[in-house]
């Protein structure tokens, strides 16, 4: 079943190329080649630093693994993105690290959180980049910019955090946690966040300087403008990875030095981007599933657990 629904998400992702290549192709084709290639670099170093947040609050929770463990079960279960409907990448993170002795429960809550910590970055991030660069996109949105992390620095206090976690379990009748989120797993988890959305950001600034030569200010527009898209974007789980709504919302951030026609070819490449950069995170977190299976025979989570219940129950020194 698994390997199905693989295959049927590469179906997707592949889908996703094809369709978005021939409004892209006229600005890719005036894109330098080590623009793209940097701004790949960028992507995959950002999931790389959002990998780690996740893996600190898990940690924070009790289960902590080893990271090419945590790359496996992040870099995999974000491949679930790109299939319509949001449940897909949720559901494969909390199963794969089921497979690594996470308890359902405990890797439902760390993803949850995360991506609260992502939100609240995010929109944080923008409400200071963009009055540097793009006053009125912020006119426009300054309700919901100044609001959410405000509400998110409250709802992310690590007391409030723990008892809403454990309502939210005794509602569908589950144990409530075991460890609560601690203060400095908080503020690693969120230090490792703000630096994916640094990265993120240097994501669009390489594609867009080969378009725009305004210097700092188009670093900082799109620093801005893509923590608050992809922000909003991740809110709006109808679309499958805010697929659309992200690009919509980024082409209209980047009105202040790009006309409508070429923000939402850079917004599309960006996209075409990340999409290469979760294949190719994908690809390697198999890849190393697999290097565990020929190395040992078995299946790369039986590896772990039983190394995992090997030293757990090893008297101390």
């Amino acid at each position: 079943m698994r390997a199905g629904l693989l295959l049927l998400i590469l179906g997707f992702c592949c889908y996703g190329l094809v369709a978005e290549w021939p409004k892209v192709e006229p600005t890719v084709t005036h894109l330098q080649v080590y623009s793209i290639a940097g701004s790949l670099a960028a992507s995959m170093g950002a999931a790389f630093c959002m990998m780690l947040a996740w893996r600190r609050l898990l940690a924070d929770l009790g289960s902590k693994l080893p990271v090419l463990v945590a790359a496996r079960v992040t870099f995999v279960s974000q491949l679930g993105k790109y299939v319509p409907g949001a449940v897909w990448s949720f559901a494969a993170h909390v199963e794969l690290g089921h497979d690594y002795d996470v308890p359902r429960r405990r890797g439902a809550a760390s993803v949850i959180v995360a991506l609260a910590v992502s939100v609240a970055a995010g929109l944080a991030i923008a409400a200071i980049a963009l009055p540097f660069a793009s006053p009125g996109v912020v006119r426009k949105y300054l309700l919901l910019i100044a609001a959410v992390p405000i509400i998110a620095a409250v709802c992310l206090a690590p007391p409030v955090l723990s008892r809403g976690l454990n309502l939210a379990l005794r509602l569908i009748r589950q144990e409530p946690l075991e460890h609560p989120i601690s203060w400095r797993g908080l503020v690693v988890a969120l230090g490792w966040t703000v630096a994916g959305w640094v990265l993120f950001g240097l994501q669009i600034w390489v594609l867009l300087a080969d378009v725009v030569h305004d210097g700092s200010r188009s670093m900082v527009l799109a620093l801005g403008a893509y923590a608050f898209a992809a922000s909003i974007a991740l809110v709006l789980v109808i679309f499958p990875g805010g697929i659309g709504a992200r690009e919509v919302l980024l082409a209209a951030a980047l009105a202040p030095v790009l006309t409508s026609g070429p923000a939402l070819a850079i917004a599309l490449a960006a996209r075409l981007v990340t999409t290469v950069s979760d294949l190719t995170w994908g690809g390697i977190g198999l890849a190393l599933a697999r290097r565990m299976r020929d190395t040992t025979g078995e299946p790369a989570e039986r590896v772990y657990s039983g190394r995992h219940r090997k030293s757990a129950s090893a008297p101390s020194a």
